[in-house]
């Protein structure tokens, strides 16, 4: 393991890492007190080298750009997302080809969401220190024990790659998260737009949709200033302040300013942008209005449906050891379920195969599901063609290209 801390130094090792077939990464960072993740250390290991580098003691980090878009060298990440994001705010481009051993232990027998110690110990038989996990990386010096620490999460991703990707072969599902890879390099995946922030406000489903239209206004104003300020975004208001404010629809700053804690955040300058905000907002033409993501009246309920095909997606993810949450997700199988066949992952592909095809039969009425010897039983309904897996004459799942 190397520390590097100067510029030369690091241009080397980026030079160098070109001609590795793989360059795995991780990244040390603090987003308590700012808006922009703070980045401490980036760890990275090549073919036969692991570098921590500091980042607080170089001038720039373009000289990693030519390593993270050759398509020569596979970049590895574990649960990346966060990493992603850090690497192209700071260095400008997003890694690619990339694999994420996260995403793909999800179709090798492990949960979605399965830790990097974990998954380290299931494919290397070693288990991981955990004494600096909640350490704080912007401190100077940092010590051997925290060294370690870092550079042990990139040290077995190599391993881990080549071995995953073995198993992946051998099962035939190499390319069955090309798209969710192709995903996780894709710019647009992270740039925030502030309009749809109010989408993620708690308790937004309270407010009307005037009051959501305000909350939308407000909501992406906040944004603004918390990137402006470099702070965390309930620093300037939080989702519980929007909401109740927009819920008064208040006229005047004092009306405003009698929602709890807003006159310790806001100033009078600001305080009057967030009122004419939300008069903006609750003025706005119908047709601009925002709505929440909800079932329409007219739609029936599908809780029964949605808890019979619960169960068909739990069974088909335990035979073929995925993860239930990557084979069929929540919002798809809705859908499925409210009579919808076009735009829908589940509807293609390998989940396609291993389920979707199954899951339409379901809901069409052409499947019986019944209890055998405690087990699941799913059986063809007489007079009907089904599509599923086990249905006579079905394909076999082969990877899909």
């Amino acid at each position: 393991m190397d520390y590097i801390a100067d510029q030369a130094s690091f241009d080397a090792f980026c030079e160098e890492a070109l001609k590795s077939s793989v360059l795995a990464i991780d990244t040390e960072f603090l987003r308590d007190k700012t808006y922009y993740a703070k980045l401490c250390l980036i760890q990275m290991a090549t073919d036969d080298r692991v570098v921590i580098v500091d980042p607080f003691e170089l001038e720039s980090l373009a000289a990693l750009a030519p390593v993270l878009v050759d398509a020569k060298v596979m970049k590895l990440f574990h649960a990346g997302h966060q990493d992603l994001e850090i690497i192209f705010r700071e260095v400008g481009v997003l890694p690619k080809p990339l694999f994420d051993t996260q995403v793909a232990a999800s179709l090798l027998g492990h949960t979605q969401q399965i830790g990097y110690g974990a998954l380290v110990h299931s494919v290397c038989g070693v288990t991981l220190r955990k004494a600096d996990s909640f350490t704080d990386w912007s401190r100077r010096p940092l010590s051997d024990s925290q060294l370690h620490y870092a550079a042990d999460d990139v040290i077995y991703l190599p391993r881990m790659y080549r071995e995953m990707r073995e198993s992946l072969k051998k099962m035939r599902r190499l390319h069955w998260l090309d798209k969710d890879f192709e995903a996780l390099s894709d710019p647009k995946n992270y740039v925030v737009d502030p309009y749809d922030r109010y989408r993620r406000l708690k308790r937004a489903g309270s407010l009307s949709r005037r009051q959501l239209s305000a909350a939308r206004e407000v909501a992406a104003w906040r944004e603004g200033q918390a990137q402006r300020l470099d702070v965390p975004r309930k620093w300037v208001l939080t989702d519980e302040q929007i909401v109740e404010a927009c819920k008064r629809e208040p006229t005047t700053i004092d009306e405003l300013f009698m929602v709890r804690g807003i006159s310790e955040r806001l100033e009078v300058r600001d305080a009057r942008k967030v009122v004419s905000l939300i008069a903006a907002g609750l003025k706005a033409p119908l047709e601009t209005m925002p709505e929440l993501d909800k079932p329409s009246k007219c739609e029936p309920n599908v809780d029964v449906q949605m808890d019979l095909m619960g169960a068909v997606v739990r069974l088909r993810a335990k035979e073929n050891g995925v993860a239930f949450q990557t084979l069929a997700n929540h919002s798809d199988m809705m859908r499925i379920a409210r009579g919808y066949r076009e735009g829908i992952e589940l509807l293609s592909g390998w989940r396609k195969r291993l389920v979707g095809d199954e899951l339409v039969d379901l809901v069409e009425g052409r499947l019986a599901l019944s209890l055998d010897e405690g087990g699941l039983r799913i059986d063809p309904i007489a007079g009907f063609h089904a599509h599923g897996p086990n249905a006579e004459g079905a394909a076999p799942c082969e990877e899909s290209v």
